[in-house]
């Protein structure tokens, strides 16, 4: 297995899916780095697939991350993401699973055991405790404990939830790190997610379409650390 970035708790996701791309994406990773920096903490910073490299390029301590990646190795494919392809671009961890672009068990399997062979950091999302406890026997990096309905709704898990996710996946997988997530937009769904016990939390719509994106990550990273 290749050697991953190592982060630590707490940290951040920044996810700004389809919503930016380009000189926009750029603008809104350098404010990141900076505040990564500011702040001391791991932020991951998703960005699309044509933007890692440039994005890697010009950030010191963003945790650079692909979108998805498939289960694929360098030869046929077309078409697919070659794990070893963003890998080489600059990107240290995958999300993998996300509600808009779900994966059966068998190519999440197959997708973790590619991103481990490459040293990707492996962020996979799941949409209820029982996916959750089915994806903690895989033992990814991360999972992210979303419920999909609560996706971009800036309604957030209540707490009893976000404790009962964080006790099955620590449970079965002692290793693997909790993000709560879905419906982050405020200081006080961070500081929620962060009582629950899990790791890290991170935000998407609740900050890029924000009436001011950078503000309002620089309000909820504060509130991170706090």
């Amino acid at each position: 297995m290749s050697n991953k970035r190592e982060f630590t708790a707490p940290f951040f996701t920044l996810n700004p899916k389809s919503y930016l791309y380009g000189d926009e994406a750029l603008a809104l990773a350098l404010y990141a780095d900076e505040l990564a920096i500011e702040f001391d903490i791991d932020l991951f910073f998703t960005a699309q697939h044509a933007d890692i490299a440039r994005i890697k390029q010009a950030t010191k301590r963003l945790i650079v991350t692909a979108q998805h990646i498939d289960a694929i190795k360098p030869g046929r494919g077309m078409g697919k993401i070659l794990p070893e392809s963003v890998k080489s671009a600059g990107a240290e961890a995958t999300f993998l699973n996300h509600a808009e672009n779900p994966l059966t068990q068998a190519d999440l399997t197959k997708a973790i055991e590619r991103a481990n062979e490459v040293g990707l950091i492996t962020i996979v999302c799941a949409d209820s405790i029982h996916d959750a406890e089915l994806i903690a026997h895989l033992k990814p990096d991360i999972i992210v404990a979303e419920q999909t309905e609560l996706i971009g709704t800036g309604m957030t898990a209540d707490e009893e939830y976000m404790r009962q996710s964080n006790q099955i996946i620590h449970r079965i997988s002692p290793t693997t790190q909790v993000l709560q997530a879905a419906g982050i937009s405020t200081e006080d769904d961070i500081r929620k997610a962060i009582r629950s016990g899990a790791g890290g939390t991170g935000g998407t719509s609740g900050i890029v379409c924000a009436e001011d994106p950078k503000a309002t990550l620089h309000s909820m990273i504060k509130a991170l650390v706090q």
